[in-house]
């Protein structure tokens, strides 16, 4: 889970250069394997589409 301090200051959105922004997930706070279609993280990506509550997108299984 990701520091609820730096979830705030994110959220804030005031840095002294633009360069300085991220992406952040929007359901739980993770910076790091974010995607930009969706969002949100590569594992709560995972776990909305498993719960099939990502309209258009499945598994994949061959």
């Amino acid at each position: 889970m990701a520091k609820v301090a730096l979830i705030q200051k994110h959220k804030r959105g005031k840095f002294k250069f633009k360069s300085r922004t991220y992406n952040r997930c929007r359901v739980c706070g993770n910076p790091r394997g974010y995607m930009r279609k969706f969002e949100i993280c590569r594992k709560c990506f995972r776990e909305l589409v498993h719960k099939g509550e990502l309209p258009g997108i499945r598994k994949a299984s061959w």
